[in-house]
Order: C-alpha cells, then sequence, then structure tokens
C-alpha cells in the first residue's frame, strides 16, 4: 500500500491530507477485509482498538527506532516461560 506524500507545510491542512488519505486507505482496508469474510462493523472496531494501541504505544516511545536492538539490551539471560530462554 502506498502514502501519498504531504503537499502542504501548514498544520491544518497536512491534517486535512492526512485524514483524506487516511480514509481512502481504510476504505481499501476495510473493503479487502470484507472480500475476507469480515464484517464491516468488527473490522472497524478492530481497526479503532489498533489506532489506539498505536497512539499509546507512540506516546510511550516516539522513536522506536533509536531504541536498541533487544540483544543489546543490558541485562542477564532469563527464563521466560516453560525453559525457553530469552538471549
Amino acid at each position: 500500500m502506498t502514502f501519498p506524500p504531504p503537499k502542504s507545510e501548514a498544520p491544518a491542512q497536512r491534517f486535512e491530507e492526512a485524514t483524506t488519505a487516511a480514509r481512502t486507505a481504510l476504505e481499501k482496508l476495510v473493503a479487502a477485509a470484507n472480500e475476507a469474510g469480515w464484517g464491516t462493523a468488527e473490522i472497524s472496531v478492530a481497526l479503532l482498538e489498533a489506532a489506539r494501541f498505536l497512539n499509546e504505544a507512540n506516546k510511550k516511545d516516539p522513536d522506536p527506532a533509536e531504541d536498541p536492538p533487544i540483544s543489546d539490551a543490558p541485562g542477564k539471560r532469563e527464563q521466560i516461560g516453560h525453559g525457553e530462554l530469552f538471549d
């Protein structure tokens, strides 16, 4: 899926452009979900929940690309389940 770049620098216009682009992308996504057997209402609620999750994650870590890879994180090896090791 492609997403158009912004055409304006003004915040209000960028918001309108982003809203229009997002609506177009979501209409295509809902149509694809419908073809796969999902109902419009259920996929719409799922998309809202996914958007809420992403928004919350962005508030906690606005630029996750700057985070170190998990293998570089400080700490010791720990058991995380039924005998699996985290490294």
